[in-house]
């Protein structure tokens, strides 16, 4: 298993060996280190900090030791991620401000004939009992700036020298954002 920080740089394109062209979102990760072991005994669950500047970030390992992945101070790099492996991929989605229900939820919206004034709007959000407006109800609001995470992501591409990963597709947040890779 490897974990990692990294901050996205941008999206390009390579092409493969049957001259392809493969779109890649290019993550630089730079001076990540682990900076402390969780473990069952002291902290009830076992898990790896890692730190990159003043970015701390922890990766669940399960029930594997995790004295056997890495030690404290260890040096994690972009070489530690194999071309062709499988990546989950953490981030903040990109802020899209305040967006109504349409753009939001994808919502129909009313019919625009037969005396609708409000072809937009959400509709009924509930009844007379229970006097309230359920929790979770999709509604207007803010849309994006929340965690997301892309899974089944693969690496296309290492640069040991610059510390690059070459990830296939997009990658949650935007350029200069913070995302958090760990092998599947």
């Amino acid at each position: 298993m490897a974990f990692i920080l990294a901050k996205k740089v941008n999206m390009t394109q390579v092409w493969d060996e049957n001259g392809k062209v493969v779109p890649v979102t290019v993550l630089h990760a730079e001076g990540c280190k682990v900076s402390q072991i969780k473990s069952e005994e002291k902290d009830g669950y076992v898990a790896l900090q890692i730190q990159m500047g003043k970015y701390k970030r922890e990766f669940s390992v399960g029930g594997t030791p995790t004295e056997a992945l890495a030690k404290v101070g260890a040096e994690l790099k972009a070489a530690d991620f194999e071309v062709g492996a499988k990546i989950k991929i953490t981030g903040v989605s990109k802020g899209r401000g305040f967006a109504g229900p349409m753009k939001r939820h994808g919502f129909h919206g009313a019919p625009a004939s037969h005396g609708h004034d409000h072809p937009r709007a959400v509709g009924s959000i509930g009844q007379r009992f229970p006097q309230h407006v359920r929790p979770g109800l999709r509604m207007a609001g803010q849309m994006g700036n929340a965690k997301a995470t892309v899974k089944g992501s693969k690496v296309v591409a290492v640069d040991a020298e610059q510390n690059l990963i070459f990830v296939k597709g997009g990658v949650p947040g935007h350029p200069g954002s913070l995302v958090a890779i760990s092998t599947i």
